[in-house]
């Protein structure tokens, strides 16, 4: 297994050249969100994937996220979408609406479009376990992880294509 960012391990051979990914990342949080898309970039580049193959967009927070992944998805421009954001406990019960909703909605994109979405929605209870998971080259990062998620999904979805 080949590994880039702390704890990331893509299986032998995985190869993302010539995949087109889509990534939908929150501004909300965004210094978070901005250090997992380093991670997907470090993650995606380590596979294959051409930086002009990835396709880049914002929607305003997490609960968007899966609106974000489906329009990509429905699109047929992209094997797979990646959704980035972070959800930080706070005082109020807003935080457990958020987390599961993006969760439920991401699941159902996927089902529904058999376009894989990998979920790299931090939930945390404060910011310091948010940075602990977006570190720099060498640290834990999940957006590193969801690119390896993405490809592999990707590349499965191919192999065993729907006959729908």
């Amino acid at each position: 297994m080949t590994t880039g960012d702390h704890g990331a391990a893509a299986p032998p051979g995985l190869d993302g050249t010539g995949l087109r990914i889509g990534v939908v990342r929150a501004r909300w949080n965004s210094p978070i969100v901005d250090r997992l898309a380093a991670g997907v970039g470090r993650g995606l580049s380590s596979l294959g994937v051409r930086p002009e193959d990835v396709v880049d967009v914002e929607v305003p927070g997490s609960f968007e996220l899966p609106m974000g992944a489906r329009i990509l998805a429905a699109s047929g421009k992209v094997d797979a979408v990646i959704c980035l954001g972070s959800v930080i406990r706070g005082e109020t019960s807003h935080y457990d609406l958020v987390a599961g909703q993006a969760a439920a909605g991401i699941q159902e994109v996927q089902l529904a479009t058999g376009v894989p979405v990998a979920f790299g929605i931090l939930t945390t209870e404060d910011e310091a376990q948010a940075l602990a998971r977006s570190e720099d080259v060498g640290g834990h990062n999940v957006g590193y992880d969801t690119a390896v998620v993405a490809v592999e999904m990707a590349r499965l979805a191919q192999q065993y294509p729907s006959s729908s």
